[in-house]
């Protein structure tokens, strides 16, 4: 029989990425991956520290674990553990400890029967290792890591301290990876990283250049770009999309407040002005391109005028959508010594408020594009004789579950969407 290991991911889609990396070096290694919820003779919790609730999250994951199997080894890697090891180590049932770049040496510690260890990143590994992987589980997409590590040090975020400084590989190395994720049947990629904007920027080359390199590779149909700062979102990169024939018309680009004196705040690198032009380009040159945006509420020293601001900016560009985030206070970080804290029920009804926004501009977005015609991507998931598939601008679509359409770009007329959004299609090819 074979060993049993079984993997939990909390946070981002690069931690996504680097799991599945991670289980890929089991599987391969004759081990077999079982559910979380199953017993397993080793449990993997790839961790998250954003936030307060996802180190909560990832503590009850290592709670569950243990229960499941007493005698199991769990390992815990990832961002909380190279944060707070102690406090990992304080748990019941914990074997392994390793950091956000050492995890990648889990399959090598477990199967050379080290005894149980606390193994997190050095300096030097943090700010100079860069280790690419990418996603297969999904036949239909794949998140494909192209830079980790950030030098921005908003004065919220603790990912410089648990990831180090911004690295990536070189352009080649890249696409030696996207040919590895194309050999699973992918159909497309999605570039990820922590801030995907600095690529290259150790090597003298450019996330423009990679966007170029990857235009060229015939068998990719269909490139997603992740999270990209504005201030890092370029003309050149915007106009390179609008033509590019497999990079597709959706941007994900951090706003976090519309007040200047807020961002300041925050230590970001852009004004209000430079989102609102950005965006605004987008639009000007790809009408139909979905632009979502992330906002905080609630960061100290945060008015309503502030607030007001802020609502006022999502209202009258054209965001399709926000992902809103309440403010958390993170020991270490400069936030988490700025005076004039703001009240948790005006942080909960402010966060009610954008959210209120949000779906309007959704809704707005949706409607926009009902009757028009898009390339869909069609998933392998059977929900009850569904199934459901994303077009160029990231809308959700269902229609009857058929075999033959599973991982096949079809060209559909959005219907009308149901309540939570999804359009029904009608096929035209």
């Amino acid at each position: 029989m074979k060993p049993t290991i079984a993997f939990q991911t909390f946070g981002c889609k690069l931690n996504y990425s680097e799991t599945s990396s991670i289980a890929r070096q089991f599987r391969e290694g004759g081990y077999e991956v079982v559910d979380f919820r199953d017993k397993a003779e080793i449990y993997v919790i790839n961790t998250c520290s954003v936030t307060g609730t996802a180190e909560k999250k990832c503590k009850l994951a290592i709670k569950q674990a243990h229960k499941s199997n007493p005698q199991a080894s769990i390992a815990v890697v990832g961002c909380f553990s190279q944060l707070k090891p102690s406090e990992i180590k304080k748990m019941e049932g914990v074997s392994f400890i390793l950091g956000s770049t050492t995890k990648f040496e889990l399959f090598d510690r477990l199967t050379g029967n080290r005894e149980e260890t606390t193994h997190l990143d050095t300096a030097e590994a943090s700010n100079t290792l860069f280790i690419p992987s990418f996603s297969s589980g999904d036949r239909t997409r794949s998140f494909v890591k192209i830079q980790d590590g950030c030098d921005y040090f908003c004065s919220y975020c603790t990912i410089p301290f648990a990831r180090g400084r911004s690295r990536s590989g070189s352009v080649s190395e890249v696409l030696d990876i996207v040919s590895d994720s194309l050999r699973h049947g992918i159909k497309e990629i999605i570039l990820t990283g922590v801030n995907i904007g600095d690529f290259g920027k150790k090597t003298g080359e450019t996330f423009y250049e990679l966007l170029q390199a990857l235009e060229e590779i015939n068998r990719i149909p269909r490139i997603r770009i992740s999270s990209i700062e504005p201030d890092l979102l370029s003309d050149d990169i915007i106009r390179f999309v609008s033509d590019s024939k497999r990079i597709l018309p959706h941007f994900h680009i951090p706003l976090q407040s519309g007040s200047d004196h807020i961002l300041k705040l925050m230590k970001r690198k852009y004004a209000a002005s430079l989102f609102a032009d950005r965006v605004l380009r987008i639009k000007e040159l790809m009408p139909l391109a979905c632009i979502a945006a992330d906002v905080i509420v609630g960061f100290p020293g945060e008015t309503e005028e502030d607030f007001r601001l802020t609502c006022e900016l999502v209202e009258t560009l054209p965001i399709s959508y926000v992902h809103v985030f309440t403010f958390s206070s993170r020991p270490g970080t400069l936030a988490a010594t700025l005076p004039y804290p703001v009240d948790s029920m005006i942080i909960k009804s402010r966060g009610h408020q954008l959210q209120q926004l949000s779906d309007i501009k959704k809704s707005r977005f949706y409607l926009e594009n009902q009757g028009k015609t898009f390339n869909v991507l069609f998933e392998s998931n059977n929900d009850q004789g569904i199934m459901h598939g994303f077009t160029e601008n990231y809308i959700k679509v269902e229609t009857p579950f058929d075999e033959s359409m599973v991982n096949q770009i079809k060209r559909c007329r959005l219907i009308m969407p149901d309540i939570k959004g999804i359009y029904s299609v009608k096929i035209e090819e």
